[in-house]
């Protein structure tokens, strides 16, 4: 099924708020990554879990040990964090998956945060243009 990327990751933090509201914050970021699946899978979303991201530099693929932890109907990557706070280099990092993969649209997530809508930040490449 294909999704336009606004709707799909609305669908996605809906998901997110419901495994923050299961477990609540403190967990590693695998136990959320594992949760976040299972109810992508039960909401009937095609995805795939630590898909490796290797650099392409002067045309050479050099695998670096990247992973992007989920990216949901080939259309948006999700990066799950479990920290004390989101930094620059989270945002960073995950400009920096998007830009290598090509998926349009991001979510970057910090399970670690009482009300989770305040740990979630969306992100997209701009186009050219």
């Amino acid at each position: 099924m294909l999704y336009e990327a606004t709707e799909l990751t609305e669908r996605i933090i809906g998901l997110m708020i419901e495994v923050h509201r299961e477990l609540g914050p403190g967990l590693l970021e695998s136990t959320y990554e594992a949760c976040l699946c299972h109810e992508l899978k039960e909401a009937g979303l095609l995805y795939r879990r630590q898909i490796d991201l290797p650099v392409v530099y002067k045309n050479i693929r050099i695998d670096c040990g990247y992973r992007i932890d989920i990216v949901v109907e080939e259309t948006a990557i999700i990066e799950i964090k479990s920290v004390r706070a989101l930094d620059a280099v989270h945002d960073a990092q995950i400009m920096t998956y998007l830009k290598l993969s090509g998926y349009p649209v991001g979510l970057l997530v910090n399970f670690n945060t009482t009300l989770l809508k305040n740990g979630i930040r969306r992100k997209s490449m701009k186009m050219p243009g």
